[in-house]
């Protein structure tokens, strides 16, 4: 049987070398089409393919298809295991596939089953029980080390034995499009010997990856590395927004809280390991090595092109601001797997774990304002000639990333969010 990432592939449904969703990619996601309910569909082009009609036609050998594809979340079909994953993915592939006329050659069956992305609503694509955020890339941890206690003591001692992490706020983990209002908090008044209550004047945006759980581990009963992919559905996109001067106030000794619960967006399509396969690559060399039950690992993580997009109200275009890379964070998805749960935590269906913010080792690949201003200190020049320092009210910021192969590309779409003025009290 031929790949589902083979090159060769072409489907019935155009997409263009440069978009994000050929055949080879199928991302999950869910939507809502004008006038209907929630239900689960795969991007394909410019088009969504809805999975519900096609579970009701019995085209979906999967336990329960009708109900799981109609569902509004993917924590049903994620619950189902990988190897139900694979074979829905092989299914779709066949039907969707130029020489395949199931649905090519079925006009009312294209016209119910692939709809035009523009015309429907895409929603969360999870029911998230709980978000985990690391801080996973060295790049990032060192910039932003150095600026609170010097290059000489960048990385706390614990950095380079284990993945980093806090827990973050679930409920507020919210889709592409979604506005952010300027969040309120504590922070020190100018001066800096006393703190005021008032919104942030530092919000800030982190390009990070996520990767979502499928299914879970018992109570007590950690996950080995080796075994770790087995339980991962799939990556989207992240921008965990940050209120960098409530953070730098309120983060000792246990860490973010109103600094990072206000809001986290990801991208509305769920992009499988299964798509991202071909394009595995090494992370960077571990020194110390890490402890066995951190290591024994190769092709550790995926050569995935992140940028961020700024749009101010003068700039409705945008302005790309930073380009990177994972296979620049230190920490892999399996090793964050291993990590929390080694204690014997159970992970769930639909939990979030994602990277941190992503930083390369060029100043043009620093994943947060944070970073590219120097904690404000060398403001960002914008073409318009406007500078940036951290997030005004009504900026807009843009994440995206793609896989580049053989004239395809997988890519995750965009993930979107809008700075709207702090709400009042």
């Amino acid at each position: 049987m031929i790949s589902t990432t083979d090159p060769r592939l072409r489907s019935f449904v155009p997409a263009e070398p440069e978009s994000h969703f050929p055949i080879q990619n199928l991302p999950y996601g869910v939507f809502r089409p004008p006038g209907g309910t929630p239900r689960v569909g795969v991007a394909i082009g410019d088009r969504v393919l809805d999975l519900s009609v096609l579970a009701s036609r019995h085209l979906l050998d999967v336990p329960e298809a009708e109900h799981v594809f109609s569902q509004g979340s993917l924590n049903a079909f994620m619950a189902l295991g990988r190897t139900a994953w694979g074979q829905t993915r092989r299914t779709i592939s066949h039907l969707l596939r130029s020489d395949v006329a199931t649905i090519r050659d079925d006009i009312e069956l294209r016209e119910q089953t692939l709809l035009p992305i523009e015309e429907v609503e895409l929603l969360l694509p999870i029911e998230i029980g709980d978000y985990t955020d690391f801080y996973s890339s060295r790049h990032h941890a060192t910039n932003v080390g150095s600026m609170i206690r010097g290059p000489e003591n960048a990385l706390n001692p614990n950095w380079v034995h284990l993945p980093v992490a806090y827990h973050g706020r679930a409920s507020s983990v919210v889709v592409s499009g979604t506005n952010v209002f300027r969040p309120r908090g504590q922070r020190l008044t100018a001066q800096g010997d006393a703190p005021s209550l008032g919104p942030s004047r530092a919000v800030d945006f982190e390009l990070e990856v996520g990767f979502v759980i499928g299914t879970g581990n018992t109570l007590g009963h950690p996950v080995s590395i080796d075994q770790a992919e087995e339980h991962v559905f799939g990556v989207v996109l992240v921008n965990d927004w940050s209120a960098r001067d409530i953070q730098k106030w309120e983060y000792q000794p246990l860490g973010p809280f109103l600094s990072k619960n206000f809001a986290t967006s990801i991208s509305p399509w769920v992009v499988t390991l299964e798509a991202l396969a071909p394009f595995r690559s090494e992370g960077p060399r571990q020194d110390p090595p890490p402890l066995p039950y951190l290591a024994g690992t190769t092709n550790r993580t995926f050569d995935i092109h992140l940028e961020a997009v700024l749009r101010t109200s003068r700039m409705p275009k945008g302005q790309r601001i930073t380009a990177t890379n994972l296979r620049h964070v230190y920490w892999s998805f399996s090793q964050q797997v291993a990590h929390h749960t080694v204690n014997g935590c159970n992970l769930r269906t639909g939990d979030l774990l994602a990277t941190g913010t992503v930083s390369g080792p060029s100043p043009d690949s620093l994943g947060c304002l944070l970073e590219i201003s120097q904690g404000g200190k060398q403001p960002l020049a914008l073409a318009t000639g406007e500078t940036r320092t951290f997030l005004e009210d009504g900026d807009q910021v843009t994440l995206t990333g793609w896989c580049r192969g053989d004239g395809y590309r997988i890519g995750f779409g965009e993930v979107t969010g809008t700075v709207l003025p702090a709400r009042e009290v």
